[in-house]
């Protein structure tokens, strides 16, 4: 974890370098005039995601209504097991998501962000089973609410995993022809899920779609999530990723263990940095963490 973490280090530092340099060969030409502040504002404002925030109109207490209005779902115990879905209840296994979801919890909260994204580099790194345990996760914490939805349309497992059919798909959903009170169901009182019930050979339609931005916006208002997750596609295989990062305030990356390179897990870093804040690495699958730990992940801000 050291080597990989003095890597990205040094990439950073490489960009930065190489930024500062093209920035000093500029400096020999005239200045730019200073933009003004109403310039920057506006600047700034097309640079933010591209979504109008609930938060000033959201209530201290969930609505618990609509929340109630969810169809209960308990996951196949079999489909967790095989799976490796370990957080639903507290224990040694549960241990490494608990301290992850505590971390971002709080990160998140510091920063008044509500909306993560996970992605990965590649396929096979575990991104999927890091949000379905950060949301079965947060399923033991009654004070939170929390939104699970899955945007991984080319290749929708969510559903497999936690062994459900949907009876409608979450493209009806983001689209605005079903409910979403009729297409997710509810684990324990407190955990929204909205699982894919088929693959989508267009995702990008629904990744840019205005009335997705609008779907999404109408849910924060009218369930007041505390914290809103998105299983995103990876990075490096489709546009998909890139097109909806706009969408959320933040990012988590989960790489695998001798699978992901430096170079792949660094180029991710940049891309999801141009279109929203990074909050962290998760690497997967390290095989020479210490036992004492209890665990196989490590996570790095």
């Amino acid at each position: 974890m050291e080597k990989l973490q003095l890597a990205l280090e040094k990439a950073r530092a490489a960009r930065e370098g190489a930024a500062k340099a093209d920035g000093t060969a500029k400096s020999d030409a005239a200045p730019a005039p200073a933009a003004p502040p109403e310039r920057k504002a506006a600047e700034a404002a097309t640079r933010a995601p591209a979504r109008a925030r609930a938060t000033s109109t959201r209530r201290d207490t969930p609505p618990d209504a609509v929340w109630a209005d969810l169809t209960p779902f308990s996951p196949d115990p079999k489909a967790l097991v095989r799976n490796r879905i370990v957080a639903l209840e507290a224990g040694a296994a549960a241990t490494p998501f608990d301290i992850l979801r505590t971390k971002i919890v709080l990160q998140m909260r510091r920063n008044g962000w509500r909306r993560l994204a996970i992605t990965s580099p590649l396929p096979a790194c575990g991104k999927t089973t890091t949000a379905l345990n950060l949301a079965t996760g947060l399923s033991r914490q009654p004070d939170l609410t929390a939104m699970l939805l899955e945007i991984d349309l080319r290749r929708p497992n969510m559903a497999a995993m936690l062994g459900h059919r949907p009876e409608h798909d979450i493209t009806a959903m983001l689209s605005g022809e079903v409910p979403f009170a009729d297409q997710a169901v509810r684990l324990r009182g407190n955990v929204a899920v909205s699982m894919a019930r088929r693959h989508s050979n267009d995702p990008s339609r629904y990744m840019l779609s205005h009335d997705t931005i609008t779907t999404l916006d109408t849910l924060e208002r009218d369930y007041a999530p505390d914290l809103m997750i998105f299983d995103l596609p990876p990075l490096l295989i489709s546009d998909d990723t890139r097109a909806f990062l706009g969408n959320v305030d933040c990012a988590l990356m989960v790489a695998r263990a001798g699978k992901s390179s430096i170079a792949q897990i660094d180029t991710c870093e940049r891309e999801i940095a141009e279109h929203t804040n990074m909050l962290g690495v998760v690497l997967n699958q390290v095989k020479h963490a210490d036992e004492s730990a209890g665990y196989d992940y490590d996570y790095k801000s």
